[in-house]
């Protein structure tokens, strides 16, 4: 079924002419699959009598429509999602019964049925506008209401949604109906209902200005064991204190659960019920890297039950200013509230890495971007609205000064609670907090599009001095603006072992050219480091005396930042094809013994994988992995035994073996045969060594299938399933390709792990044949999926390894022939400078 766009006019329209009062929806969970029951009453008011309207509804069967007692024909107002209501009176009320399907994609209601016991799971997931594939509803965000809820389930279930869960009432066979009671005024998509027999633990939390907030914490009853409630519960009380404390005021709901669940692709903020990934329960042992993402991801959430549920955006092209605030106020309630207090350094080598590869992608948008339908918006869901926007927030921050910044959001809220706003509402509250007109900062830094590059150009007398020093400044020619920044500039010298800093200065860099004066007269340094401690967003670039200090000895700089940051560029220079391929892994495997940040080392590790599998020359990808490989043994076996740097190593083999000697090591880890003191060869590390084996030839699906036996949970399925599409022959490849593209019983989750399995560069001779399936058969496959695989479906299954000019003149016909979604348009737009970038690279020397 064709399903009508939602569009920022038709919206603002509906907005002036309707404004809700009242939902009172009732759910039947009863039936099983593919469908429920849902029963929508909606009170409403129409300022012009006589006007007509619609809502919304995605639905299997719509049984009855009545508005204002008269009946309406679904076969006549109901199409392309949409209820056409006529005639609407001063205050009205509509009701809708219909059967509405269940989804596995993460959208709308979800349901699984847990392959380890059979048990049954449901979440609701609406972000950006499926509540309308499960009630009846007007889907924007500017037109809140009150919310009742009654479900009906099993009497056995858990049953969660906003606001506290009440005690069920029998409803006779078993089953039972939970009357929640009315919420304050909220969004269709921050509501919700999770329901099933999830493993529920309550607790309470008083903040220090005596408020009792009473928690909860679930997750599937398989995964019970391994729910670590004392440290999840930390850091919400943490967060609860932290926050409460910086925005003013009382937490504004009633409780705050948190839901881990099944194939969700991140977290969701829904008001006074988060839901997460269940990725986030570790079934085996993790580094302190995943501890710290995995406090992020509560304080991520937390934050926008103020910012984003609180106050709303009013129309989607304000997303950014959601997700760029809880990006930035997550990190600092990390670093402030939290064990994890060098959140920043964090933040410098994996989300803002991400921000700037995003930025210098031809996609690239302003922060606040221009988005007149809902499909774009969605396109935008990426590291520019989340990275880059809280890079820029922690300099206005900066900018403004920390209090009146604050000071200004606590403005916001006592203006907007409970109400929708514009990013110039929150302009005009920080303006007026802090007396400073924000008009040029708006236009310079979130109104245009792409990053400034910053390069040192300086002249040297014969003693070795600096005679003149400027900060050159420059602007990719699609996007042109040089903004403003504030930076330090740090000189850097080897001395023994170790990289130190000898001088530091700050400048205001503005222009193409900016002088340092302060640094004339003082020696060359082996480096000079632009942006030194992270203050601006700006990618730097390095002069050939600093490269050379950073290529031989990065992992000697005695401070984390500035490593850090040299690292981030290092990254940075890889991405963009300004140093190969070759040489990025030469730096990285002999720096990164030296590296004592875990969280980096997972960045670095992350971002070669990428590169290896997405640019790397398919005949030279096994020796660059070697390399690192033959970096990683000696490092696993000298790692202090059960710390989080053996984990590392151990990691980074189970993707990099290539000899046979490196090979009959990971056999010999998961067989037994072998033995690292203090290694847990537990369940991840399993899967993980075995799909390296399998996709090396050295493991069939005999292996698979004991693996499965020993793991049968969906988890398992999950990692077996990609563990077979990584077996390098044409029977398994085209079963791969197979479920990826005519099954839906993967998942999101599923359907990443398989595709990056079956789509390896070390397999191009095989994956030769995809790359007319994936254009021919791409845009039938992507009108069929919903929007949280579309985001990741393009990215995984482009032909990465068959780059050539014939590749990037096949997507430029693709483009050219037009009526593409925006979201796969920009996944080929992307895939295509993935490609070029790599091709470009490989002619640089090694």
């Amino acid at each position: 079924m064709r399903i009508a766009e939602i569009t920022r006019r038709e919206t603002s329209q509906r907005a002036q002419l309707i404004s809700v009062e009242a939902y009172d929806i009732q759910l039947d969970l009863t039936g099983g699959a593919p469908t429920f029951g849902s029963v929508s009453v909606i009170r409403f008011d129409c300022r012009q009598p006589g006007a007509g309207s619609y809502a919304d509804l995605i639905a299997q069967t719509v049984h009855e429509i009545t508005l204002n007692g008269t009946s309406l024909d679904p076969a006549s107002v109901c199409a392309e999602g949409r209820i056409q209501l006529p005639s609407l009176a001063e205050h009205n009320e509509l009701r809708v019964v219909a059967d509405c399907a269940y989804s596995g994609e993460a959208s709308g209601l979800h349901r699984t049925v847990d392959s380890a016991d059979g048990r049954v799971y449901t979440f609701t997931q609406f972000e950006p506008a499926d509540a309308r594939k499960v009630y009846a509803n007007f889907e924007q965000p500017d037109l809140k209401a009150r919310f009742t809820f009654h479900v009906v389930a099993p009497a056995h279930w858990t049953v969660l949604s906003n606001s506290p869960t009440p005690e069920p009432e029998p409803g006779g066979d078993g089953n039972a109906v939970w009357h929640f009671t009315a919420t304050p005024r909220m969004s269709t998509y921050l509501t919700v209902v999770v329901a099933g027999e999830y493993h529920l633990i309550r607790g309470s939390h008083t903040t220090p200005a005596g408020q009792l907030i009473p928690l909860g914490l679930a997750c599937r009853q398989s995964l019970a064991a391994h729910l670590d409630v004392e440290d999840i519960f930390t850091i919400t009380r943490q967060g609860l204190d932290y926050f409460t404390g910086l925005f003013g005021g009382a937490f504004p709901y009633a409780k705050y659960d948190q839901v881990f669940v099944a194939d969700h692709v991140g977290a969701m903020e829904n008001v006074g019920c988060i839901t997460i990934s269940e990725q986030f329960v570790f079934r085996s042992k993790v580094t302190d890297a995943m501890y710290e993402m995995r406090a992020m991801v509560i304080l991520h959430e937390m934050s926008h039950q103020w910012f984003g549920d609180l106050v709303t955006m009013r129309w989607w092209g304000d997303l950014w200013l959601n997700e760029s605030f809880a990006e930035f106020c997550a990190t600092q309630a990390s670093a402030e509230a939290t064990r994890f207090t060098d959140a920043w350094t964090t933040f410098c080598s994996g989300r803002k890495v991400f921000g700037y590869m995003q930025d210098q992608q031809p996609s690239t948008h302003p922060i606040a971007a221009d988005v007149p339908t809902l499909s774009e918006a969605i396109a935008n869901f990426d590291g520019i609205s989340y990275a880059k926007g809280a890079s820029v927030l922690k300099q206005l921050v900066a900018y403004l000064g920390r209090e009146q910044f604050f000071a200004g959001v606590r403005r916001y809220f006592a203006d907007h609670g409970w109400g929708n706003a514009t990013l110039a509402d929150l302009l005009a509250a920080l303006e007026a907090t802090s007396g400073r007109n924000l008009a040029a900062w708006s236009k310079a830094w979130l109104e245009t599009a792409g990053p400034n590059t910053l390069r040192a150009s300086f002249t040297v007398d014969e003693r070795g001095t600096f005679g003149e020093f400027t900060v050159l400044q420059e602007a990719p020619a699609s996007h042109p603006t040089l903004r403003p920044h504030h930076i330090a500039i740090g000189l850097y010298n080897r001395s023994g072992t170790a990289i130190t800093r000898s001088h530091r200065v700050e400048a205001d860099v503005t222009g193409p050219r900016t002088a340092v004066p302060e640094l004339i007269g003082l020696p060359r340094p082996d480096l000079i480091l632009l942006n030194d401690d992270d203050l601006g967003y700006a990618i730097v670039r390095f002069d050939r005396r600093s490269l050379t200090t950073l290529a031989e000895s990065i992992g000697q700089f005695t401070d984390s930042l500035a490593r850090t940051v040299c690292w981030s560029a290092v990254i940075d220079m890889a991405l963009q094809a300004e140093i190969s391929l070759p040489a990025f892994v030469s730096i990285l495997a002999a720096g990164m013994g030296q590296e004592p940040s875990v969280s980096l080392l997972h960045t670095l590790h992350s971002v070669a994988s990428r590169l290896l599998n997405l640019a790397g020359d398919p005949h030279w990808v096994p020796a660059g992995k070697q390399q690192l490989a033959d970096a990683a043994v000696p490092l696993l076996n000298a790692a202090e035994p059960g710390s989080d740097h053996q984990l590392t190593w151990a990691q980074l083999l189970s993707w990099t073996a290539v000899t046979a000697e490196q090979l009959d090591l990971l056999a010999g880890l998961l067989d037994g045969s072998a033995v690292v003191p203090g290694l847990a060869v537990d369940t991840d590390l399993r899967w993980a060594l075995l799909r390296r084996l399998a996709s090396t030839g050295r493991a069939g699906d005999a292996q698979i299938d004991a693996e499965l036996e020993r793991d049968a949970t969906d988890a398992g399925a999950r990692h077996a399933a990609a563990c077979r599409a990584a077996i390098p022959d044409a029977p398994h490849k085209a079963a791969a390709w197979a479920l990826l593209t005519e099954s839906d019983e993967l998942g999101i989750e599923g359907t990443v792990e398989v595709a990056l399995a079956f789509n390896q560069a070390e397999h191009a001779a095989l994956l030769a044949e995809y790359t007319d399936l994936f254009f021919g058969q791409l845009p039938q496959i992507w009108a069929s999926l919903n929007d949280p695989i579309k985001l990741v479906f393009g990215q995984v299954l482009f032909p990465y390894s068959a780059a050539s000019p014939q590749l990037l003149k096949r997507v430029d016909a693709a483009l050219a022939a037009g009526d593409l979604e925006p979201s796969l348009a920009r996944a080929l737009i992307e895939g295509r400078d993935v490609v070029e970038k790599a091709l470009r690279a490989r002619v640089l020397p090694a």
